[in-house]
């Protein structure tokens, strides 16, 4: 079944898997430059291109643009998928818009460990996509077999971005929401969430890099 057309709102979800949620603040823990060339395709992006036409339009030219700009500081360490299937059971089953995982071993093109789900709010509905985002959370907790090991959600439909965590049966929701106008910042805390899903990852003894 896909994680769309299981639950309608983020309280069914964690009603339905007996998740606590949380609100908190989150905290910038790592400060990089996006790429000019980037920064400049997004401002032309936002001036010239009609791309809240559709959800493609905005995965492709908004979201999956900064994204790929803040992975790419870590690309040693993870790997960054596109309509990657995530396949737990028969409920957790669906096709995230974007995954970053573990980079593994083995080479670019094996999918591994996932960290973090990025959701487009379909429609401006981040309900919705928070339903979905939270699922898929729930199903990455369970494939990698680690209820400590933290798993970050986004959902954005390419102006605005919110964030979430989910670790042991806690949901902790950031309630403050980033803009694309605030690129800068925006940027950075993408960069500082992949910042922590690396942090946890040496907790944890599970990376290994070339540092």
């Amino acid at each position: 079944m896909a994680f769309t057309n299981q639950f309608k709102s983020l309280s069914n979800v964690l009603k339905h898997f007996q998740i606590h949620y949380i609100e908190a603040d989150f905290k910038i823990v790592r400060i990089v430059e996006i790429n000019e060339a980037v920064r400049q395709d997004i401002v032309f992006t936002l001036k010239e291109v009609a791309y809240d036409v559709s959800e493609a339009a905005i995965c492709e030219n908004l979201i999956y643009p900064i994204l790929k700009d803040a992975w790419k500081n870590y690309s040693d360490i993870f790997s960054i998928w596109s309509h990657q299937a995530l396949e737990y059971d028969d409920d957790l089953t669906g096709i995230p818009d974007y995954l970053i995982s573990k980079r593994s071993e083995l080479g670019k093109i094996i999918f591994d460990f996932p960290l973090l789900a990025v959701v487009e709010a379909k429609k401006d509905n981040f309900s919705l996509g928070w339903a979905q985002c939270s699922l898929e959370m729930v199903a990455i907790q369970k494939i990698n077999n680690n209820a400590n090991l933290a798993v970050y959600g986004l959902v954005s439909n390419g102006e605005i971005w919110e964030i979430a965590k989910l670790e042991n049966h806690n949901f902790t929701f950031y309630n403050k929401r980033f803009v694309i106008e605030e690129l800068d910042v925006l940027f950075n805390v993408l960069v500082s969430v992949l910042e922590l899903c690396k942090l946890q990852l040496n907790r944890f003894n599970l990376l290994n890099t070339h540092e």
